[in-house]
């Protein structure tokens, strides 16, 4: 039976993965994988991690000495994977490319619903028994502009909640869609023109920052901003300074961009030395979440599936379709990637 060691392991992540695994001897590890905690993985075959873990090129070097030969990421985002050095290391990586579109895009769209009509607020008073309204006035989200960056699967669950609530679409995509009804334009017309701004493309090179100090400048007076992506996709100091400036209305925020410390964990007895976080915190028009927008039943059970199921093909040496190769993801396809042959890369 081959071993596999489970990094940065929560009580959740367990549930789905006992109740499916019949193939694998598992060994959950609270620590994240990184180049200090992959000693811990002598003698195993394959480790399986999540967004958190820093899977860099010296991580990757340790997994290879200890003759690991599988990095199964249970999440679909792998910006903190050294690809490169993966590649270079001969070392396959799968992922989990879609678990529920639909969780995440429901979270979103609960994120913008508690900023706009203030129920986290609301909530707290009506539990103090303050059934006073004043300071809770919203807007109707009928008939305005949401622009969605990114229009993958999340984001085009997020779409047909959008146009569930009559609200007007405009999309900008590096790689556009065909197939969806929605009106492409470019990102500096989306931003002008939004009410609502909501990120759900991947952390590359071409998209960390996409919302900086001169996309907020473009951006409406009053504008809402969502993310449940990655962090890294708004510069946070940015942020801070348009929502002290009121340019933006409020932030809903799942990410940020350096949470890898902190999220997943409990810290309420900690000090936190974070300035920006602890400001974002403090703001009465920010309402952030630990990156959970995926936590549900589905995505978890789908999870679990994908990742077992990416396992087997792997050691059963069949095709591996949830496999992240370098060179496809670099574009440089051309130069012998195996993968556009429907091949493994190693």
């Amino acid at each position: 039976m081959k071993k596999v060691a489970f990094f940065d392991t929560k009580s959740y992540d367990k549930i789905w993965f006992d109740k499916l695994n019949k193939n694998y001897e598992i060994t959950y590890f609270e620590e994240k994988l990184n180049h200090h905690t992959a000693k811990f993985t002598e003698g195993f075959d394959a480790v399986c991690a999540f967004v958190n873990d820093n899977i860099n090129e010296k991580a990757i070097q340790r997994l290879r000495s200890n003759n690991v030969q599988l990095i199964a990421m249970r999440c679909a985002g792998y910006s903190n994977v050294d690809i490169k050095a993966a590649y270079e290391n001969k070392m396959n990586v799968v992922r989990v490319p879609a678990y529920s579109p639909y969780a995440v895009a429901e979270h979103a769209m609960g994120l913008l619903m508690t900023l706009n009509r203030k129920l986290h607020k609301a909530y707290n008073r009506t539990r103090d028994f303050n059934f006073n309204i004043t300071g809770l006035t919203g807007i109707d989200l009928h008939g305005k502009t949401v622009g969605i960056i990114g229009t993958g699967k999340i984001g085009s669950a997020f779409i047909n909640i959008c146009k569930g609530y009559g609200m007007e679409i405009l999309a900008y995509d590096l790689h556009p869609s065909e197939n969806l009804n929605i009106k492409y334009v470019d990102l500096e017309t989306l931003l002008a023109q939004s009410d609502i701004i909501s990120l759900h493309c991947p952390l590359t090179d071409e998209t960390k920052h996409i919302l900086d100090e001169k996309s907020f400048k473009l951006m409406k007076d009053g504008v809402f901003i969502i993310n449940t992506s990655r962090g890294a996709l708004i510069d946070s100091q940015a942020l801070l300074d348009a929502l002290n400036s009121g340019k933006i209305r409020g932030a809903g925020l799942d990410v940020y961009e350096e949470e890898a410390d902190l999220f997943y964990e409990d810290n309420s007895g900690t000090v936190i030395t974070d300035d920006t976080l602890s400001l974002l915190v403090s703001k009465p028009n920010v309402l952030l979440t630990s990156h959970q927008a995926f936590l549900t039943e589905e995505a978890l059970h789908n999870i679990a599936e994908i990742t077992l199921q990416n396992l087997d093909d792997f050691f059963d040496d069949k095709d591996l379709p949830n496999e992240i190769c370098y060179l496809c993801d670099k574009n440089l396809a051309k130069k012998g990637c195996r993968g556009t042959k429907k091949e493994r890369c190693f």
